[in-house]
């Protein structure tokens, strides 16, 4: 077994095609969009180059690929946090305890080179990549946005020492057939005691009005207090907002605005691609793009993802919340929208339980993000 570092295109797209090898034929196994993941992981392409240090280690045996790791220092979050760690993440491996050491020892290497303290994992560059090893929920299909990976890692990376840091839960929810009356009730009072609208987003709006750089500038105030999130300056937008908009549809987002016209609540949802991913296996190239557009445009999908609900910090515990629910699920009513599937919420944020809890949301999944001390 020899581990090699990434370098060049070819070999950066054997790291992000890996995962087709090791999950071939599993029917919860669902790719990411290839050209993302390449954008994202090319140093000459990736926002992250400027505030990470990274490197890609591939594992071989007899000449074939049997593992995958990233090892980052994002010096953003340590300053932002205070500590002082190295992340594991991208990481993939044959059932071979070998194997998975050799590739978390590079890890290690990395870290040290660059004077961390610990080591965390799986993260991405930002909380905005995938993270969180699955630790539940291995016969569910996996969401777009979502980690998957197999059993047999649980017992490797524990037996590595790691111990949990933090967990994240998820649920489906069941659409009603009619919104509850107590959601109704409470949405239509938030809306006159804080005099606040629903405001639809357009492409004209995102064009004319920035729309889409307002929105990023509330996640950042939203979720920087959250677990590992790293708040962005906002140069790096474009590249998230470059993805996201060409894969969005309008009508799965809401927003929420006050009396003078500034947002302060956002939920953003899109069609379940789960599907179609497995299909294509994550490519657009030669016939990718069109499936992609008829499930987004054409055909709509069962099934819906909550990817990130937000509210402004000084509106937060006024029941905004409940002003997007109430529209989003009365939008899923109006495209045929079934289920639900939420993001992956911190097992301590009762609040977001607790605002699901009339559409009696169903637990399907839990993941881990793991932590030891550097050896």
């Amino acid at each position: 077994m020899e581990i090699k570092k990434i370098e060049g295109k070819k070999a950066l797209r054997e790291f992000v095609r890996f995962p087709e090898l090791l999950y071939k034929n599993n029917p919860y196994y669902v790719p990411y969009l290839e050209f993302d993941q390449i954008d994202t992981l090319n140093p000459k392409t990736s926002p992250a180059s400027e505030f990470c240090d990274y490197e890609l280690y591939m594992a071989y045996r007899d000449g074939k690929p049997v593992g995958r790791v990233a090892a980052i220092v994002n010096h953003l979050n340590n300053e932002q946090w205070k500590h002082n760690q190295v992340r594991f993440g991208w990481i993939d491996f044959v059932d071979d305890k070998e194997v998975s050491k050799a590739l978390m020892d590079k890890v290690i290497e990395f870290g040290k080179k660059h004077g961390t303290e610990e080591i965390v994992g799986p993260l991405g560059f930002t909380d905005l990549d995938p993270e969180g090893l699955l630790i539940e929920g291995f016969d569910r299909i996996s969401t777009m946005p979502l980690i998957y990976n197999h059993p047999y890692y649980v017992d490797h990376i524990e037996g590595m020492g790691f111990k949990k840091d933090v967990d994240w839960d998820e649920f489906v929810v069941q659409i009603p057939d009619h919104v509850p009356e107590k959601i109704e009730r409470i949405a239509k009072m938030v809306m006159e005691r804080n005099d606040v609208h629903i405001r639809k987003l357009t492409r004209k709006m995102v064009r004319k009005e920035d729309y889409a750089h307002k929105i990023f500038s509330m996640i950042n105030e939203t979720y920087k207090n959250i677990y590992e999130v790293t708040e962005l300056p906002m140069k790096f937008a474009d590249r998230y907002i470059g993805f996201y908009l060409k894969v969005l549809d309008f009508r799965y987002v809401t927003l929420v605005e006050n009396e003078k016209n500034e947002l302060v609540g956002f939920g953003i949802t899109m069609p379940s691609l789960a599907k179609v991913l497995q299909k294509t296996r994550g490519r657009l190239f030669p016939f990718g793009w069109w499936h992609l557009i008829k499930e987004l445009k054409i055909k709509h999908s069962e099934g819906a993802e909550l990817m990130l609900i937000g509210v402004r910090p000084d509106y937060q515990n006024s029941g905004i919340n409940a002003v997007m629910i109430n529209d989003i699920f009365h939008k899923y009513k109006e495209l045929g929208v079934k289920w639900a599937e939420s993001n992956a919420e911190l097992e301590e944020n009762l609040k977001v339980r607790q605002q699901f809890a009339p559409f009696n949301p169903d637990f399907c999944k839990k993941r881990r993000c793991y932590i030891k001390k550097m050896p």
